[in-house]
């Protein structure tokens, strides 16, 4: 009897299981399309959104088998100034969700087409997630901070955390 019920779900089964190999294929293809950077200093490969401009990128979060991983923010540095920053969730070194704070606004979202927020009618329970992942990962930068008695550092991405939040309001 289980032999039969199996061969019903078969038919069930195969097309799902097809439709996860060529998603899983189609991720990794399109992982592979993507500009990838490593910071200066730790080493650590990511894929910046595209709105955070090429120039030298640094980490800040944790990195696993090489790859940014969790919450923390990539900071593009100008020089001896910083420049945007992306705050956020990353996966195996890619965006999932964050904000990009760039010097005229906001850019908030899930990660496509390479950068963050780049849909053009973003939904706004994303926005609102986005912001929230954001606050979180800004917390866990002035964490860092804090561990390292950088005070200021601490204090700036506390302060930038609160406001991040406010955006949801």
């Amino acid at each position: 009897m289980a032999g039969r019920t199996f061969m019903r779900q078969l038919p069930v089964i195969m097309p799902i299981a097809l439709a996860a190999m060529l998603s899983s294929n189609g991720i990794a293809a399109a992982a592979a399309d993507l500009q990838w950077s490593q910071d200066p200093g730790s080493h650590c490969k990511f894929v910046a959104p595209s709105s955070l401009t090429s120039g030298p990128t640094f980490w800040i979060g944790a990195c696993v088998d090489g790859k940014a991983s969790g919450d923390g923010m990539l900071r593009r540095r100008d020089g001896d100034k910083a420049g945007a920053a992306f705050f956020g969730r990353m996966k195996d070194g890619v965006p999932e969700i964050g904000v990009v704070d760039l010097s005229e606004g906001y850019k908030a979202g899930s990660f496509s087409d390479g950068d963050i927020g780049g849909q053009a009618e973003s939904d706004p329970q994303n926005r609102i997630a986005a912001f929230r992942v954001a606050a979180e990962a800004a917390r866990s930068v002035s964490a860092k901070y804090a561990a390292e008695k950088n005070a200021g550092s601490a204090h700036l991405y506390e302060d930038l955390a609160k406001t991040l939040e406010q955006q949801t309001d």
